[in-house]
């Protein structure tokens, strides 16, 4: 850590938000202006939206991260998480990975910390359930389903044999519709190496409590997704919810039960809730109460942005919306990042700020390989598309999206090498327990049992 006089510019966390916001500081900033420092408990930014196309293997998992010690090489990077602030003092208390917790004193505070999956108190959910908010879970989901084929294979008992190829998936957004459409085409392919299971006998089910999927794209965009999903043999199940899934039990509340062995839980996100500890305002859904210059209100030193705050959206309230929020995403979180870090450089500096409005331009989205929904705002126009041209715009606009010319290279050429050769469809799940097998090699031999005197084997005997 820097031992420097300089003020602190302290960056809680370092997802999409913080890592852009750190990036416009430090390259708007005078040299040895301020100390730019960076604390989230990984070393890597995640782009969130490549994570069903990692999770089907179109792209290398380590292509949809950043290491943040790479891309920030001017700031300090602590890995470790920030557990209170005590804005009095303008102290932050770090929790590192290892080691005791100690105190950090800042002088201007980012907020980034972003969102976390949205659960319910639904029984065996926490046991059974998969998220898909990290790299990791996108990893471990991909060689979990593999791994089910491997099973349903190998296997001569009919119950195990379904469990394993019914894919329960909750959660119709975007982050449900594409990951079960880009795994439901990667066990497609995988299913053409596999002698004894077939597409036919796998079952996908999508559950949602709304009675739409991708509100995002608007309700005809939807409906043609959920026709699609349904034409590829995916159960759309819309106005329902999961009331338990108990051992891998799954109940509906539409009545439907079955037995599955995946069960993937993309239904919403929150605000992080480590929030709650940082004595800042928050909305009704606890969400940091930024101003429209992205200030945390009551605050002339704290920004917040991303899927942790409630940032007013402008253009809506000059259209005559007085409750207008900007949503979640990645596309206001890019840019609201570019002017929070416009704002702090100007408010060290005692300059006015800046409002950050943004009108949408959009939405993509991606149901597999060759298969996708958009709908582009150009002025008051709505074009909607679908199909492979719509995958196509999914693939560019993300593509050009992602931080960094390095990962954005990288993220081209796994989708160029995809052209021409097959996809990988080898399962890797013994990454999860990587020390298993040495320990078994390791493990210290039972001692051997000792043999019998003659008299007591033959009254054995």
């Amino acid at each position: 850590m820097s031992t420097t006089e300089r003020p602190r510019i302290l960056v809680v966390g370092g997802g999409y938000v913080g890592l852009y916001a750190a990036r416009r500081i430090l390259k708007k900033m005078r040299y040895g202006e301020a100390t730019v420092t960076v604390v989230d408990p990984r070393s890597y930014m995640t782009y969130q939206p490549f994570l069903p196309e990692a999770a089907a293997g179109s792209i290398s998992p380590r292509h949809v991260v950043v290491p943040l010690r790479r891309v920030l090489p001017k700031a300090e990077v602590l890995t470790g998480r920030v557990t209170t602030i005590d804005q009095d003092r303008k102290v932050a208390t770090v929790a590192p990975l290892v080691g005791e917790a100690y105190e950090l004193p800042f002088d201007y505070l980012v907020i980034a910390m972003g969102a976390v999956s949205r659960t319910f108190p639904i029984p065996g959910l926490a046991e059974q359930g998969i998220g898909m908010k990290g790299i990791e879970e996108s990893i471990g989901l991909r060689n979990h389903v593999l791994e089910q084929l491997d099973k349903a294979d190998s296997t001569t008992d009919e119950e195990v044999r379904r469990k394993a190829l019914t894919f329960v998936f909750v959660g119709g957004g975007f982050a449900g519709a594409e990951t079960i459409g880009e795994v439901e085409d990667m066990a497609r392919d995988a299913a053409k190496y596999y002698s004894g299971v077939k597409r036919e006998d796998m079952r996908f089910i999508l559950v949602d409590a709304a009675d739409k999927i991708l509100p995002e794209v608007g309700p005809k965009l939807g409906a043609y997704g959920k026709e699609h999903l349904e034409s590829r043999g995916v159960e759309v199940y819309l106005s329902t919810s999961m009331d338990s899934c108990v051992d891998g039990h799954v109940v509906l509340k539409n009545g439907l039960e079955v037995d599955s062995d995946t069960i993937v839980w993309t239904a919403g996100v929150k605000p992080n809730p480590a929030l709650a500890r940082f004595g800042l305002p928050l909305g009704p859904r606890g969400h940091v109460d930024t101003s429209e210059k992205l200030q945390v209100q009551g605050t002339d030193y704290i920004w917040a942005a991303g899927d942790n705050a409630q940032v007013p959206d402008m253009v809506g309230r000059r259209a005559g919306n007085p409750n207008a929020w900007c949503p979640p995403n990645a596309q206001h979180a890019l840019r609201q990042a570019k002017v929070l870090g416009d704002n702090v450089i100007s408010g060290m500096r005692g300059f006015p700020q800046k409002e950050y409005s943004h009108a949408n331009k959009g939405a993509v989205a991606g149901l597999g390989l060759h298969k996708g929904v958009a709908m582009i705002v150009v002025g008051k126009m709505k074009i909607k598309v679908k199909g492979r041209l719509a995958w196509y715009m999914h693939r560019g606009y993300h593509g050009m999206a992602m931080p960094t010319w390095n990962r954005k290279i990288r993220i081209f050429a796994d989708w160029t090498l995809g052209m021409f050769l097959k996809r990988e469809v080898v399962s890797l799940g013994a990454m999860e327990t990587p020390r298993e097998e040495f320990y078994e090699a390791a493990k210290p031999s039972p001692p051997p049992a000792a043999a019998k005197p003659e008299g007591e084997k033959a009254k054995a005997s």
